[in-house]
């Protein structure tokens, strides 16, 4: 049994449905977002923007119980406050390291649409980036 069968069987299905649904529109607006962090123009909007959506998946993979995205969202959160006090761009080492970010989320997706046991965050992700350009 994975990680849908799990939720399906401990919350009514509209929630679950609505979840995914808007999981799946922020996991897919997240690498432009990132991107546009390197763009000094984008770089209050996105970092705000991204914040909010990792704010989200905190609050609801915390209330469906869902833990470990919970705590990444939740350490990522907290990344990107620091970003909201710095002046843009960010450095490549923290551009690679969000987009690394962003894929973890993305394998997430895949195992809430297949069913599978949620993947194992990589240790890597847990290495904060120097935020100073």
């Amino acid at each position: 049994m994975g990680i849908r069968s799990d939720l399906d069987a401990n919350f009514d299905f509209e929630i679950v449905d609505e979840f995914l649904d808007h999981y799946s529109m922020m996991v897919e607006s997240m690498e432009v977002m990132i991107l546009d962090l390197t763009k000094p123009n984008n770089y209050e909007r996105s970092v705000n923007e991204l914040f909010r959506v990792f704010h989200n998946i905190k609050s609801a993979s915390g209330y469906l119980q869902i833990i470990p995205m919970s705590r990444l969202a939740s350490f990522v959160e907290d990344e990107l406050e620091a970003l909201r006090k710095t002046t843009p761009p960010i450095s490549e080492e923290t551009t690679n390291w969000l987009l690394d970010i962003s894929d973890m989320f993305a394998t997430w997706q895949d195992d809430l649409k297949l069913d599978n046991k949620l993947s194992k965050i990589r240790y890597s992700l847990l290495k904060i980036p120097d935020l100073e350009k």
